[in-house]
């Protein structure tokens, strides 16, 4: 048994943050289900662009797309979701094997509609309904305009995979729009199992800070905060409020650790995965950390349920002058701004592929 299939039976579900076709063309995807115990994958644009951008096995496609006459923006959602819907029907079979909890694929909205929440909600619908698989998260920042579209999208009756929190506080507002959502869907009568999961982001903490605190601090700030949320996390699902949704069947919000590859090259390549083993959580690990955990990770159990004890050390980051609240702030404005580039880099690259096919039209028109 490799580390992930033991990390699994320790229970977390393990997902991989990847999806291109040549994932699924390979059998690569089906490899990972079967030999590393992945049980659900998440996708975003910066994804999507170097898959794109990498490889042909789209060309053909976008072609056939940009011939149609189709937007940027609606070729590459059509793209993503063949992918994705793919992708859905290969864990189909666990999503009802674990009636729901795990199974899932993700996909997210574009960022350009974050600080409109009517417009958010709009898209999750959309796209959500384009894709018609149970098993498919749309995903939400956990911004301000996030946190009301995430209410709105659960109560519409879509799954909701928030993304792009960072903190204790800013995972505890998200996990009271979605159990908004759901009183809601219970007050009007509708059945309150809606899927959700809350992405906390571990490792940009530690990027953050690297140049600002001692070496004996370096690469232990997003472990520290990824376990005073788990223990937020693991007091909420015993709440007066968790228990009576819970009474009525709605299912509990999973916490997800994201940005879980570690960014520092003298740091152990698993350091996070290890870190963070903790009983009922997803840990989606890009591929190359999913590769080196199954190579040579350890274990050493899971996360006590409280998260341990983790007051001293983050008073030792106040004492260097970091100030978590407005830190957490700024990564979450700053992952917002990188998810635009993002996204103007993936439709770029969109448009890139589709340029010697505009150029080809244009010269035949001329020449007729």
């Amino acid at each position: 048994m490799n580390a992930t299939q033991k990390l699994h039976e320790l229970g977390q579900s393990l997902w991989l943050d990847n999806i291109t076709r040549g994932l699924l063309d390979s059998g690569t995807l089906n490899t990972y289900l079967r030999d590393f115990s992945i049980s659900g994958l998440t996708s975003n644009p910066t994804i999507f662009e170097l898959a794109i951008r990498n490889n042909d096995f789209y060309d053909e496609a976008i072609k056939q797309k940009f011939s149609q006459g189709k937007s940027r923006s609606a070729l590459f959602f059509e793209l993503a979701l063949e992918d994705l819907t793919r992708a859905a029907d290969m864990l189909l079979p666990i999503h009802k094997k674990t009636a729901g909890v795990d199974g899932w694929v993700s996909l997210e909205v574009s960022p350009l509609f974050a600080d409109d929440a009517a417009s958010t909600t709009r898209e999750a619908k959309r796209l959500h309904s384009m894709a018609t698989r149970q098993n498919l998260f749309i995903k939400i920042p956990g911004t301000p305009a996030g946190l009301v579209a995430i209410e709105e999208t659960i109560f519409a009756g879509v799954p909701v995979n928030v993304t792009l929190l960072f903190s204790r506080e800013q995972y505890l507002a998200a996990a009271s729009a979605y159990a908004r959502g759901v009183e809601r869907r219970l007050a009007a009568g509708l059945d309150p199992k809606i899927g959700s999961v809350a992405s906390i982001f571990v490792s940009r903490w530690d990027v953050a800070v690297k140049d600002k605190v001692p070496k004996n601090l370096a690469n232990r700030l997003g472990i520290a905060v990824a376990r005073q949320t788990y223990g937020a996390y693991r007091e909420l699902l015993v709440s007066p409020r968790w228990s009576k949704l819970s009474d009525a069947g709605a299912m509990p919000q999973r916490l997800l650790w994201a940005s879980t590859g570690t960014k520092d090259p003298a740091a152990p390549d698993t350091m996070y995965i290890e870190a963070l083993a903790a009983t009922g959580t997803i840990n989606t690990m890009p591929e190359n950390t999913l590769l080196a955990f199954a190579s040579h990770g350890s274990l050493s159990g899971t996360m006590e349920a409280d998260g341990g004890n983790v007051a001293d050390l983050l008073a030792d980051f106040a004492m260097s002058d970091i100030d978590l609240t407005a830190l957490a702030e700024e990564l979450q404005k700053e992952g917002l701004k990188s998810f635009k580039k993002s996204w103007s880099d993936l439709m770029a690259v969109v448009t890139a592929k589709s340029a010697p096919i505009s150029e080809a039209a244009t010269a035949e028109t001329v020449q007729s």
